[in-house]
């Protein structure tokens, strides 16, 4: 559907050049809701404007349903931007419009007539729960409701990619939710493909397919949102993903500790499976769970758990304290997805 081939961008500043994206290349599947995520300047958002060539790359091509679109300008662009809807973070309504005007433009602007327009906001505004709201303008508005229209207006004239350049960052938690859920809504009804960009890790996974990690304009890691979180390949990667599970004690908690401090990763099935409880019965040793949760991406589990191990009142005869806490460790490592001793 959408292939970026080596695309690379640079701006001119303070007489020097500043490359915002390197050598990027990313193919992004028909009906997918793809990720790309980064911190602030990592140049996600200019990779995304390239694609609807907003912003134009100084190398590289941008491919749409196999056709080479890097070149086009005048009205041969303009038809193929009319494929491409656009929600933005601070969404850009007309303030002297209402919330039927702001959506009827963009039909206005792509040539539709008033009998087509009249049907279509009216099923747009429906879709995206804001039916009631025709004639309000947008200071009468919540956030949350503004970005509704900015989506309503994005997908009016039935676009094949809807492009979301930080789409909840301006809202608050439980609204973000709700137009991630309704971007689901129009991806699964409609199925438009939608490629988001966010810095937030858990926006990527509450509701992406695939997702590309971004640093200093360039992708440095790649591949289905379930893997990137299970097993994050880079450093940068790591510690987006450890950020999003906020697994940290206190400090006064890890100095006063008495035993084996473990971080242990469960995935899939061995997220729900009692492995901890096998440990106490098998070795007699005491787990004592500080810290952890487990989370469904994609419905595939992934569990994250500190836990500290003791010598615990029944001991097997045949093992020392501390050789019974030694394989008390090699069990839980064989039987889940990873085991990081952070304290012994």
């Amino acid at each position: 559907m959408i292939e970026l081939q080596d695309i690379s961008v640079a701006f001119t500043g303070k007489g020097h050049a500043i490359r915002a994206v390197r050598n990027v290349s990313l193919r992004i599947g028909q009906g997918e809701i793809y990720g790309i995520v980064g911190t602030s300047g990592a140049g996600k958002s200019t990779l995304l404007r390239t694609i609807n060539l907003l912003e134009r790359p100084d190398s590289g091509r941008v491919v749409l349903d196999g056709r080479d679109i890097t070149n086009l300008r005048g009205a041969a662009l303009r038809r193929e931007r009319q494929r491409i809807g656009m929600v933005f973070q601070h969404f850009n309504l007309l303030h002297t419009s209402t919330v039927y005007d702001n959506v009827a433009f963009t039909l206005e602007i792509a040539g539709k007539s008033r009998q087509e327009i009249s049907e279509r906001v009216p099923e747009l505004l429906n879709l995206v729960g804001l039916a009631d709201k025709a004639g309000a303008y947008p200071a009468q508005l919540s956030g949350g409701q503004k970005q509704r229209v900015g989506i309503a207006r994005a997908i009016a004239n039935h676009p094949e990619v809807l492009l979301c350049d930080e789409p909840t960052s301006a809202l608050d938690l439980e609204t973000s939710a709700s137009i991630l859920e309704l971007l689901q809504e129009v991806n699964a009804r409609l199925g438009i493909t939608i490629v988001l960009i966010s810095h937030e890790m858990s926006v990527i996974k509450k509701i992406c397919t695939r997702v590309a990690v971004m640093d200093a304009g360039e992708v440095i890691e790649e591949g289905d949102v379930y893997d990137i979180f299970a097993t994050p390949q880079q450093p940068f990667t790591r510690q987006l993903v450890d950020h999003t599970f906020n697994l940290d004690l206190p400090q006064r908690l890890t100095q006063e500790l008495s035993g084996t401090l473990l971080k242990i990763l469960f995935l899939g099935d061995r997220a729900e499976t009692p492995v901890l409880s096998d440990v106490t019965l098998r070795f007699g040793v005491s787990v004592n769970i500080l810290h952890g949760k487990i989370e469904y991406i994609n419905n595939r589990a992934i569990g994250l758990l500190v836990a500290l191990l003791g010598n615990g009142p029944d001991v097997p005869q045949s093992l020392t304290g501390s050789a019974r806490i030694a394989s008390a460790v090699e069990f839980i490592r064989s039987n889940t997805a990873r085991v990081e001793v952070l304290h012994a």
